[in-house]
């Protein structure tokens, strides 16, 4: 996963269960983040609050049976990893003996510099997330663009540092101006990853869920429903009415499995190509 300065950014979508799992499988998707969206998405939450340890142990299980050839990371739900070192180890080393996951992922930056260090230290991989934290958007005053003014911009960047000099091996840049973004990727060699952070990144995160248009309840600027693009080659792809019912029994090719692969490798092939994400999924500096 040496993707950093290569010039093609890697690609990475978050996943609940196990039958979507194994149509990322079946893609040339980078990573998988099972992630405390999750709580929302697929368990009904308002936010990402409530959402447990043993919850994420759930969910993370099932991905990685589903998806045994990819990396996955899982997401440390709130309350998990803030109180201790500790407790982060503790709660890390779940993550990767009951789930299999590849690595973990938790919200904050300098402030949460001695988790990483301690999480890394006892051998597991970490991705740190900075910018917009879900987990503590309420005290960031609420969901926004972060980074645009002075302070914040600077307070960014020694978050990015203190992560990286902690040992994390990437992070997470959620909704942040483009220039910001493209700082921080130039300005530290680990990799740094987008959602809703422009397209001058090391690799782009999305939610599968609204890549696939299934969570009504909101979509953010950022997030790129592909279906619309993939479905006159999926309609072209089906057989005739009455050849259809053994071509699905013969090839599972005519329903929503087939719909994510060919939504998924679309959102594949525009990032890595650059084309996503573009102003129409970018938020603006200013």
């Amino acid at each position: 996963m040496d993707a950093k300065g290569a010039g093609v950014p890697l690609t990475w979508l978050t996943c609940y269960d196990f039958s979507f799992a194994r149509a990322l499988n079946s893609t040339e998707l980078d990573l998988i983040l099972v992630g405390d969206s999750g709580g929302m998405v697929s368990l009904g939450y308002s936010d990402t609050t409530p959402v447990t340890m043993n919850e994420m142990i759930h969910l993370s299980g099932a991905v990685r049976r589903g998806a045994p050839d990819k990396f996955i990371v899982g997401d440390m739900p709130k309350g998990s990893y803030e109180a201790s070192n500790q407790d982060a180890i503790n709660n890390a080393m779940r993550f990767i003996k009951e789930t299999g996951c590849d690595a973990i992922k938790l919200e904050g930056g300098l402030r949460m510099a001695s988790r990483v260090q301690a999480i890394v230290d006892s051998g597991i991989p970490v991705i740190g997330h900075i910018g917009l934290t879900p987990q503590s958007a309420t005290a960031q005053g609420g969901y926004r663009v972060i980074g645009r003014g002075a302070d914040e911009s600077a307070q960014l960047m020694r978050d990015a540092e203190s992560l990286q000099s902690a040992g994390a091996f990437g992070v997470l840049l959620e909704a942040l101006p483009p220039s910001l973004s493209m700082k921080i990727t130039s300005s530290f060699n680990f990799l740094v990853f987008g959602i809703g952070a422009g397209s001058h990144v090391d690799g782009q995160l999305l939610i599968l869920y609204d890549l696939l248009g299934l969570y009504p309840n909101f979509r953010p600027k950022f997030a790129k429903c592909f279906v619309p693009q993939v479905s006159q080659i999926f309609s072209k792809s089906l057989p005739g009415s009455q050849e259809l019912p053994d071509f699905g029994r013969n090839t599972r090719a005519d329903g929503l499995y087939e719909i994510t692969r060919l939504a998924v490798e679309l959102f594949i092939s525009e990032t890595k190509s650059g084309l996503f994400p573009d102003e129409n999924y970018s938020y603006k500096d200013n």
